[in-house]
């Protein structure tokens, strides 16, 4: 039998859709950031000095470099040039505390930190965050023009002054090389580090080209965090089909309605809060986009009002589910054509659901406690597991929580849901309290923890309540220590000087909080007293 050789077979690698398109492309806008214009020759000359820099700077294989940086052209080039160094790029999440930030500092060991000067304290003012002595760089923004207290070391361009230019290339020797490690966020406490390989970054991102329809005339707007499992593949897959970037700082919905008119922006992706917000933007009444502009969100499922009024603004919406542990999209609901004659909240009845595999992640069950199918009958819960090429190498110096992830031979996603006898998937509710607030994940038990630190707190709980805007929002029910008193205002105060603040009670109620016989809080009374009347709460990721 012949055998594999160099002849037939390449590693897979994100790299090779860059190296594509700049042969292929050369002179076609890559980037567009404020008025500047970068084509995709210029784009691979900044990637290469970049990597250049890095190099000299004494990165190499397997060492982890650091970003935090909301999204600009310099955090979009480090996704090829810390990968063309086979390093790892550590995209840590803008919103996060100083204690938060420098956690992942610390555990990631980055030998080379970016910090945005906005942003630049949180890593300055993180305890213990800079145990591994990295190089510190000010990825200062002359575009937005923004000023903040500098760190200890060299501007971004001085770092990259009279640095070698390397040429890009996908020559790679292990498809199985970590790309990145995504930071959760913290579910159960700290966040655990998710290793991204080559293979699987190159893959989902394949996916991406082909579900959400990227190609040479395609225009994205970077509404989505990059920070968010490395903007859910996208930076690779808006190159690797020769499309447009189009970056944006922050959120801004009058600023969205401009890009999108100005660059004719075909795609962008955010969860439902963003879609919210752009609806209600002050000069969105009456605006329809033509053509239709493709949009991906998840976090929750869209609301019937919200995809009326999308459809109004010509807005055509894809819902997604996955992970971080899944490189972002695992899942989307693709639309069949049955649906689309529907009456509107009918077909959102659809829409609401998970959906299917990508092509790429064709590995997804439901399974019961025993590993068994549950029944397609769209009532029989079970967890949602997969497996396959788009699944994580594993978490980051931690072998226990990846043997318990991976138990039985599938990534268990922790998410209670069901199948439609159409095969069509659907969340019900999560294992772990987790709180999904705008897309973000919050974990309950780090909120927890913080409140009752605080003297006057005997005990605490908190739980998911409805929001308007944010989908869901964490609430603290909290027991006072006997003649302590405590307000409000004063307990929220207090969790906002030790957690990033969107993951902070933006509601609390005192009193007696309900047990079991063994003296366990009854989380879920508090839960189903909030929700009374709403709909089953369903989440995505």
């Amino acid at each position: 039998m012949a055998e594999l050789t160099d002849a037939n077979r390449a590693p897979l690698t994100p790299l090779s859709l860059l190296e594509r398109t700049v042969r292929v492309f050369p002179q076609k806008t890559a980037v567009v950031y404020g008025d500047v214009r970068r084509s995709y020759a210029e784009f691979a000359e900044d990637v290469g000095r970049l990597a250049g820099a890095l190099q000299r700077a004494g990165v190499g294989p397997g060492d982890r470099v650091a970003f935090l940086a909301p999204n600009v052209p310099a955090l979009l080039a480090a996704h090829f040039a810390v990968l063309q160094l086979r390093a790892a790029l550590v995209a840590i999440n803008t919103r996060l505390s100083a204690d938060e930030v420098g956690y992942i500092l610390d555990h990631s060991a980055a030998k080379v930190v970016f910090a945005d000067p906005e942003l630049a304290e949180r890593v300055s003012d993180a305890p213990g965050g800079l145990s591994a002595a990295p190089q510190l760089v000010n990825l200062e923004d002359p575009v937005a023009g923004v000023r903040g207290t500098p760190l200890d070391g060299p501007t971004f361009e001085e770092f990259l002054g009279g640095a070698p230019t390397l040429a890009v290339s996908s020559d790679l020797d292990d498809e199985d090389r970590v790309t990145s490690i995504n930071y959760t966020s913290g579910t159960t406490g700290r966040p655990k580090g998710v290793l991204y390989t080559h293979r699987g970054a190159y893959l989902n991102a394949l996916g991406e080209i082909v579900v959400h329809g990227l190609e040479r005339d395609s225009v994205f707007l970077w509404t989505l965090p990059l920070f968010h499992c490395n903007g859910w593949c996208f930076p690779w897959a808006v190159t690797g089909a020769g499309g447009t970037h189009v970056m944006l700082r922050a959120v801004d919905p009058p600023e969205i309605l401009r890009l999108i008119a100005a660059e004719a922006v075909t795609h962008f992706n955010g969860a439902p809060t963003v879609l919210l917000m752009l609806a209600e933007t002050p000069g969105a009444e009456g605006v329809r986009f033509d053509p239709e502009i493709r949009v991906a969100t998840g976090g929750a499922p869209p609301s019937p009002t919200l995809l009326a009024r999308m459809a109004d603004m010509g807005v055509r919406i894809c819902h997604l589910y996955g992970l971080t542990e899944t490189y972002g999209p695992h899942v989307y609901c693709q639309m069949q054509p049955e649906w689309e004659g529907l009456a509107l909240e009918e077909q959102a009845h659809f829409l609401a659901r998970q959906g299917v595999p990508y092509h790429v992640a064709t590995h997804l069950r439901v399974l019961d406690e025993q590993m068994r199918d549950v029944s397609a009958d769209g009532a029989s819960m079970g967890e949602v597991v997969m497996r396959g090429n788009n699944v994580m190498k594993g978490y980051y110096q931690d072998p226990e929580a990846t043997a318990e992830a991976f138990r039985g031979g599938w990534f268990h996603s922790g998410d209670l849901g069901v199948v439609h006898p159409d095969g069509y998937i659907e969340l019900r509710d999560r294992k772990k309290d987790i709180i999904i607030s705008g897309g973000e994940n919050i974990s309950t038990i780090e909120v927890e923890h913080v409140v009752v630190r605080h003297p006057a707190v005997l005990e605490c709980a908190v739980v998911a309540i409805p929001h308007e805007r944010w989908g869901e929002v964490p609430k603290a029910f909290v027991s006072l220590r006997p003649g302590a008193s405590l307000d409000e205002d004063e307990l929220i105060a207090y969790c906002r000087e030790h957690l990033a603040h969107f993951k902070c009670p933006k509601a609390v109620e005192f009193g007696e909080l309900p047990k079991t016989s063994t003296g366990k809080i009854q989380k879920f009374r508090l839960r189903d007293k909030e929700w009374a009347g709403r709909e089953t709460r369903i989440q995505g990721n």
